[in-house]
């Protein structure tokens, strides 16, 4: 039932989004080289890696100076990305990993292997799901970007505060991971990018 929901739902916000879709890409397209999105490969359903689909909002080959967005203030990010990223757009691709298996619509965000290696016997439960575009610890930590711009080593704040705080509320998903759990954790993220 799950599965028939995700690819229902993403197939009808994927054909909506298409015209803002593409104004976006032409934005993207004019403002800065390297392409109109950006593929990131994070860990997957029994720690399976695959590549997560975003609108690149940065500077091209900006992760090599590292992973973490310290704030909407990174030098990093584009004209363009400031007001996808203020909006969650860069996000939207991801309804294509949905389509394509590797993710659903609600669940345990996705993280990248090096901080997966850091996960516990016990937090490494949230991979037996597969990951999703939103779930409890995105709508708690929606403004994430802006807690780790305000810290002096936003690295060891995400490591150890933030991290362990949103698996734990990965875990409290997984007791009750049902379709109205789903749609519930859907509507209270639309509500959330709307107001913010």
């Amino acid at each position: 039932m799950k599965r028939i929901f995700d690819l229902i739902f993403s197939a009808i916000v994927l054909l909506f989004f298409l015209p803002v879709g593409l104004l976006l890409s032409i934005w993207i397209l004019l403002e800065s080289k390297g392409g109109v999105f950006y593929f990131q490969e994070r860990i997957g359903i029994k720690g399976k890696p695959f590549k997560l689909w975003k609108f690149r909002t940065m500077v091209k080959n900006a992760d090599q100076k590292g992973k973490l967005t310290v704030g909407m203030k990174d030098s990093r990010i584009t004209k363009s990305g400031y007001f996808i990223r203020k909006y969650k757009l860069d996000e939207f691709p991801q309804f294509v990993n949905v389509l394509l298996g590797e993710m659903s619509v609600v669940g345990p965000r996705p993280e990248v292997e090096e901080y997966v290696t850091l996960y516990s016997d016990d937090q490494r439960q949230i991979l037996n799901v597969k990951p999703g575009i939103t779930d409890l610890a995105s709508l708690a930590y929606f403004n994430e970007n802006e807690i780790l711009g305000k810290s002096e080593n936003p690295q060891e704040t995400y490591i150890h505060i933030v991290m362990p705080a949103k698996i734990e509320l990965n875990k409290e998903y997984l007791k009750n991971p049902t379709l109205l759990n789903d749609i519930k954790i859907i509507l209270k993220t639309f509500v959330k990018v709307l107001s913010n």
